[in-house]
Order: C-alpha cells, then sequence, then structure tokens
C-alpha cells in the first residue's frame, strides 16, 4: 500500500528488522523500570501509543495487564501480532495515526516510547500542533489522574551539536527545534536514506507542553532507551524521559 505519511512508509519498509536494534535488549529492564514508577495496579488497562513492534505492550500483557496497542504502521503491527502469538498473550491492536486517535475506553496508564509518534512530523505539518494533538488524544483516553510515561527527543544534545551551516543549509531550524533534512541511516537492513523530520525538545517546553494539554508533570528524567533511571539528563543523550499524570482539576 502506498502512502504520504513519510514515516509510516519508513516503518512499514523497517519493520522486519526493528527487533535487530541494540535498544530493544533493554526491553525487560524498562518495563521493570516503568511499572516500578508509575505505579500500575495488577490487572489494569495500559495504552501503548506508538507501538511499533509492540515490545513494550507484549511485555506489559505477560504481566497480566489489559493492553491495547496503537500504531500507524501496518508493518510493525503485523509483526507485533506474531510476536504477541509467539508469546501467547491477548493484546487490542489499532491501526491508527496517533494524532486521529480517538477510543470510548478510558485507561488506567498510558506509555510513549522512543519516539513511536511523538516528535515524528511530515512535511507540509504543524511539529509543535502534531504532537500537541497526541497528547490530547491519550488525556482523553486516561481516566483522570492516571499516569503515563513519554521518551522523547533531547533537545539540548541536538543544540550542543548541530553548527551554523546546518542553520544555514535549512538542516536544523532553532526557532522550531526541528531537523529537516535526508540522511544516511546505518540500519539493521543496512544502508538507507531517510527524510527525517523531528522535532527536538528542552525539558521547559516539555513541561509547559504538558501543562496545557492537561497534564501534571511528576518528574523528567534522562531517558535513552537503555539507560533509563531515576536521574538527571545528561546533556549529550539522546532522549529525556517525562513522567506525568492526568490532571484531576
Amino acid at each position: 500500500m502506498t502512502t504520504n505519511n513519510q514515516w509510516e512508509a519508513f516503518f512499514d519498509s523497517h519493520a522486519p528488522y526493528y527487533m535487530q536494534n541494540v535498544f530493544t535488549r533493554n526491553t525487560l529492564a524498562e518495563i521493570d523500570f516503568l511499572l516500578e514508577v508509575l505505579h500500575i495496579a495488577p490487572g489494569a488497562s495500559i495504552l501503548d501509543m506508538g507501538c511499533g513492534a509492540g515490545r513494550h505492550s507484549i511485555q506489559l500483557a505477560r504481566r497480566g495487564y489489559v493492553v491495547t496497542g496503537v500504531d500507524i504502521s501496518a508493518g510493525m503491527l503485523e509483526q507485533a501480532r506474531q510476536s504477541a502469538d509467539e508469546a501467547n498473550v491477548q493484546i487490542e491492536w489499532i491501526q491508527s495515526d496517533a494524532t486521529q486517535f480517538t477510543t470510548t475506553a478510558r485507561f488506567d496508564a498510558a506509555i510513549c516510547l522512543c519516539e513511536g509518534a511523538f516528535g515524528l512530523f511530515n512535511a507540509g505539518e504543524d511539529p509543535d500542533e502534531h504532537d500537541r494533538s497526541i497528547l490530547r488524544n491519550i488525556h482523553t483516553a486516561l481516566k483522570p489522574g492516571a499516569p503515563f510515561m513519554l521518551t522523547t527527543l533531547n533537545g539540548m544534545a541536538r543544540i550542543r551539536a548541530v553548527t551554523q551551516e546546518d542553520v544555514v543549509q535549512g538542516r536544523f531550524d532553532p526557532v522550531t527545534m526541528t531537523i529537516n533534512s535526508d540522511q544516511l541511516w546505518d540500519l539493521p537492513s543496512g544502508q538507507q536514506l531517510v527524510h527525517v523530520r523531528e522535532r527536538y525538545y528542552t525539558p521547559p517546553e516539555l513541561a509547559w507542553l504538558f501543562e496545557q494539554t492537561g497534564f501534571t508533570i511528576a518528574h523528567i528524567w534522562g531517558g535513552t532507551a537503555g539507560n533509563w533511571g531515576r536521574r538527571p539528563i545528561d546533556l549529550d543523550e539522546i532522549e529525556v524521559m517525562v513522567v506525568a499524570n492526568k490532571s484531576t482539576r
């Protein structure tokens, strides 16, 4: 199936190789950490927005949680279904753009991890409205007071890495904190030219955005896959973590 969504097309092509990425080896430790931090009751319902190949969803289901995984990529969801069948767990898989996701269900908790949706926009999209829509949809899907964990791209690391030439050539916009460039990525499937459009965030921006969409921030920590912890952000690390709750007021 053809698509105008660059990230949907990328993840469809990358799906068979996704679990070969090094960072996926830390799934069990990540699940242990998020359950410890979010204090999710046994048997609770969890929304995994941007679930990808389902690595977090499946491990949560194996521990008795009722999981709904949402992703834009049919290829990633096919991999997720196969892995869930192999693990003998039942999960509701939904193909949807996270910016357009709606549901009548109300979940006990939500996760949005490893740039499964948040921070990845397409040509012609407003990156801020893109991510605000995702947070609004997650907020709507949660019960009052429910916990939510997100990991996203670290704007401080990006600022420290770019050059003035990147700004002049249009590869990085310091006003919108966005990358817009063609990059050659080394992937498990081999080298691939990827049209990269990503929004990076500093902690104050994340705090403001979460507050504007009805969340109360509990923590902002370092959140790079494979190095989660209750710790300060490393300025040069890839990702940051936000732990929040749906506001009850």
